[in-house]
């Protein structure tokens, strides 16, 4: 999803379908057959999509169109709880969704989504290494990776010369001038970074000494945002401030030489929307063909063309025209740099000790 206008809000979906992911997390996710494999019927000439806002650019769509002669139509969403609400109301008649990373062990478990017959799938070893076997879904059984992005900060080097480490946003030099995301989550990963931690823990008392250090954290802080902070970097009202790579910090990185988007030498963190297959989908064979036209590197390369995103497609980067985009480490941040990244989990039961810290955190 595009992080410059929208904050990944995984903790109102995660109170909301935590109980049911734990429920039916032994259960599989099959079609009726109890497979748990998506049905080789469904054929027809029209595909339904249901994906975020603009990640999806319109060039896609309109190619796919005109090669199959399959009608697409694409309804949009912002935010993850809006697009599981739907599947769980059985009333989506959707072919393909796009949900990020943590979504995707949220709908297998409540048995939304079904696993992909990778014998109808081609290009999947086109993805970077990254996203060929990701933690939330190992061997991509119900999900292909489209778009990714990742959390770390970025600085203006007006105030601080340089920068690679969360401690950065926790150093009282710089009081008054400092920014976080006002994320609970997205707080947690510097928190827990910053404290020796990996961002995925759900240990309880690992996450305290998190909460301990974000408190500590608080009283040198600016404030808490996710609106303007690229603004307010670039202006130089910020020194540093957490941040989401995207659209919004992009383009302030590539405008002003003075700000840096960094990844944290800690690991900060990594998010992908990808597309998976509901469960009762009508036309798969239209799903298996959009899925397999994205998999093209020439296709896939649009996303950053005309979507302004991150490519999970290796082999598209040689396809890419805007050169600068691959050098932007707001858009594509490099390989080494994402080594250590983990991606940002459903932590289950955990919740309730990020939601107790949290409060603990805004309250002080």
């Amino acid at each position: 999803m595009r992080r410059s206008t929208v904050s990944r809000t995984l903790l109102a979906t995660a109170v909301v379908t935590t109980t049911a992911l734990l429920a039916t997390a032994c259960g599989g996710s099959g079609d009726s057959g109890g497979s748990g494999t998506v049905s080789s019927s469904g054929g027809g000439k029209t595909l339904s999509i249901y994906a975020w806002a603009g990640e999806i650019p319109d060039s896609v769509v309109k190619g796919f169109e005109k090669e199959t002669g399959i009608k697409v139509t694409v309804d949009t969403f912002d935010s993850n709880e809006t697009m599981t609400a739907k599947l769980s109301s059985g009333a989506s008649a959707y072919d393909l969704v796009e949900p990020s990373q943590y979504t995707v062990q949220q709908l297998i478990g409540q048995q939304l989504i079904q696993k992909l017959d990778h014998s109808k799938i081609e290009g999947l070893d086109n993805l970077a290494p990254k996203f060929r076997n990701p933690s939330y879904d190992q061997g991509n059984e119900y999900s292909v990776p489209w778009i990714w992005g990742t959390t770390g900060f970025a600085y203006n080097d007006t105030c601080v010369k340089s920068a690679t480490s969360w401690k950065t946003l926790f150093d009282p030099e710089y009081k008054g001038k400092l920014y976080m995301l006002d994320n609970m989550l997205a707080s947690y990963i510097a928190g827990l970074q910053v404290s020796g931690y990996r961002a995925t823990s759900t240990d309880k008392d690992q996450i305290a000494k998190a909460t301990d250090a974000l408190q500590k954290q608080k009283k040198i802080l600016a404030g808490y945002n996710s609106t303007n902070y690229a603004q307010l970097l670039s202006t130089g009202q910020a020194c540093a401030a957490e941040a989401w790579s995207g659209t919004a910090m992009a383009k302030v990185v590539q405008s002003n030489p003075r700000v840096h988007y960094v990844i944290p030498s800690e690991g900060g963190s990594i998010w992908t929307d990808g597309l998976a297959v509901p469960k009762g989908a009508k036309n798969t064979t239209s799903a298996y063909k959009f899925i397999n036209y994205l998999l093209r590197p020439e296709v896939a390369a649009l996303a950053t063309d005309d979507g302004s995103s991150a490519s999970t497609n290796q082999a598209a980067r040689a396809h890419i025209k805007n050169k600068a985009a691959l050098k932007n480490p707001a858009v594509y941040a490099p390989d080494s740099a994402i080594a250590k990244s983990d991606f940002l989990l459903d932590p289950g039961t955990a919740m309730q000790y990020f939601q107790q810290g949290w409060t603990k955190i805004k309250a002080s």
